[in-house]
C-alpha cells in the first residue's frame, strides 16, 4: 500500500509543480481510493502515534471520522486554502480546539462559501467563544512527505519539508526573536492570531537540506 502512495503522489507532484501558464488544480484529490486517503492523513506522525490516533477523512461534504483513537490524537490531511494537502496529527489539546475550526471550514467550503467569508466568520466564532485557542502548550506532527503548500508569489504548490509545530496562540515572530528565515530556524505561522503556531524543522541526518 505505502508503493500505492508514493505512486499516486509522484504523478500528483509532477501536475502541482507546474507555472503560471497551467491552472493550478487541488493538491488533495478526493477520486483517490479511500484506503491512501485514511494513510494520508496517518502519515503525518510516526506510526506508533498514527496507529493508535482518531483519524478524520476529508470528503467532498467536509470530514468524516472514520476511526476513534485511544491516544488522544487526531490526524487528518488540513488545508490552510483548497489547493494546499496538508497531512496533520493534533495532539489531544489541539484536537479539542484548533481542530474545531478546521472542521468547520471544510464545511462551509462544501456549502460553496467563499475564502473570505469563511474567514470572517472563524474570527467571529474565536472572538465570541465559539472556539477556543489551545490552552497549554502541545505539539502538531506534520512529518509527512506528501504535503503541499500553494506559493502565492510563485504562483504553485509547493513540497512541505517535514516538520513540528507547537501551539503559541497570538504570537509574532518577534516572540522568538524574529529568527531569519533560513534552514533549521524555528518560525511563525498565522502571526498573531488565536492558531499561531512555533513552527520547527528537525536537521536532517544526512546533512540534506530543504
Amino acid at each position: 500500500m505505502r508503493k500505492l502512495i508514493v505512486a499516486v503522489f509522484f504523478v500528483l507532484a509532477s501536475g502541482v509543480s507546474l507555472g503560471q501558464a497551467e491552472v493550478l488544480k487541488p493538491a488533495y484529490d478526493f477520486s483517490l481510493p479511500r484506503e491512501v486517503r485514511i494513510q494520508l492523513a496517518e502519515s503525518a506522525a510516526p506510526p506508533e502515534i498514527s496507529g493508535k490516533a482518531t483519524v478524520y477523512l476529508l470528503e467532498r461534504s467536509g470530514y468524516v471520522k472514520i476511526r476513534e483513537g485511544t491516544n488522544g490524537f487526531s490526524c487528518f490531511v488540513d488545508r490552510q486554502t483548497p489547493l494546499n494537502l496538508e497531512p496533520t496529527c493534533f495532539d489531544a489539546e489541539g484536537a479539542a480546539t484548533t481542530l474545531q475550526s478546521r472542521i468547520y471550514v471544510e464545511e462551509q467550503r462544501a456549502k460553496g462559501k467563499s475564502e473570505e467569508q469563511i474567514a470572517s466568520e472563524v474570527e467571529e466564532r474565536y472572538r465570541n467563544g465559539t472556539f477556543r485557542a489551545p490552552r497549554k502548550p502541545g505539539i502538531v506532527y506534520m512529518m509527512s512527505e506528501q504535503g503541499y503548500l500553494f506559493n502565492d508569489s510563485a504562483h504553485k504548490l509547493v513540497l512541505i519539508p517535514p516538520h513540528l509545530m507547537f501551539y503559541a496562540p497570538y504570537a509574532t515572530a518577534k516572540d522568538i526573536g524574529s529568527p531569519p528565515a533560513s534552514v533549521n530556524m524555528p518560525r511563525v505561522i498565522r502571526d498573531g492570531r488565536p492558531d499561531a503556531y512555533i513552527v520547527v524543522f528537525p536537521r536532517q541526518s544526512d546533512g540534506a537540506h530543504h
